[in-house]
């Protein structure tokens, strides 16, 4: 199932395991459970910390799931986790076992205190550039919520499923079988669907701010571009955009910026966010405006 080079790969990360992980399987005796059975074996065979079982109780099978020693899993995953999830593979193992994610220690508050029990589904495809973010937040929410599951399904594994469900688009994301978003979703954005107090908390903050000098609306590379030269100023510059990058994030393929040969979405806008970090521009995402209303001198 691994070849060669990954394989070298996966064992130089596994030793980052904090604790002991078991991989449980949950089969049916199909081929697809073969696939699902060779890759929870060849994975447990990379390490002493890992160890394989093919006893799962799960309802959705075949389906492996990650877990710590001694506790039930809560990350799933329903198909082989290969192509771009591979990555949510490996996040998964180090993250279960104790590893520490890249997130804020605000963003990891958040999380936490959701205080959820809840079983999230997330159809994708492994062609799919937008599905590992929706999976791997899922997965980080269901690790630090203990009533929580989060199960990757690929649509290809369950084809009959996708029909009944109308999948149409991936990611197709379901809390306790209600669908509930679709698309390109960060971390930040499912949060705060998912906090029922999240609305309050930020009113909250932006009632406890400082009138700006400038206030840009928008935050695509119009908006950034115009946050930059503001703060170059020396003046007080904040940004609202109900999410930062605006419609670059759903781009792949970037080739029309003079001087960027090409980039991707996602990438080039990490580097806006960054650049405009710079100017300690105030950044207030994932806020939509309702009504504008100019100031009365300039």
């Amino acid at each position: 199932m691994l070849d060669q080079n990954t394989s070298a790969q996966l064992k130089t990360l596994l030793e980052r395991l904090e604790s002991p992980i078991e991989l449980v399987a949950s089969l049916d005796g199909s081929d697809k459970s073969d696939k699902i059975k060779e890759l929870v074996n060849e994975i447990a065979a990379l390490s002493d910390q890992v160890t394989a079982r093919l006893d799962g109780q799960h309802s959705r099978r075949p389906s492996f799931g990650v877990a710590k020693v001694g506790e039930q899993p809560r990350v799933f995953f329903a198909g082989l986790p290969m192509g771009h999830e591979f990555t949510s593979l490996i996040l998964a193992l180090l993250q279960v076992s104790g590893y520490a994610p890249k997130v804020s220690d605000e963003v990891l508050a958040q999380i936490k205190a959701l205080n959820l029990a809840a079983d999230f589904e997330v159809f994708v495809s492994l062609s799919c550039h937008n599905c590992p973010d929706v999976v791997q937040a899922l997965n980080l929410i269901a690790i630090y919520n203990p009533g929580t599951t989060a199960t990757m399904i690929d649509g290809a594994f369950f084809q009959e499923e996708v029909e009944q469900r109308k999948i149409m688009a991936v990611p197709m994301l379901f809390q306790n079988s209600q669908h509930i978003g679709q698309g390109r979703m960060t971390l930040e954005e499912i949060i705060a669907k998912l906090d029922s107090g999240a609305a309050a908390k930020d009113a909250e903050k932006l009632n406890a701010k400082a009138a700006f000098d400038v206030l840009v609306i928008g935050g695509g590379p119009a908006g950034n571009t115009a946050a930059i030269y503001a703060a170059r100023k020396g003046i007080r510059t904040g940004i609202v955009a109900e999410r930062f990058g605006g419609q670059v994030m759903d781009t792949m393929d970037i080739e029309n910026f003079t001087s960027v040969t090409k980039t991707q979405g996602p990438k080039f806008a990490a580097a806006m966010e960054e650049h405009v970090r710079e100017y300690e521009v105030d950044i207030m995402n994932l806020q939509k405006v309702a009504s504008i209303k100019g100031a009365e001198e300039t």
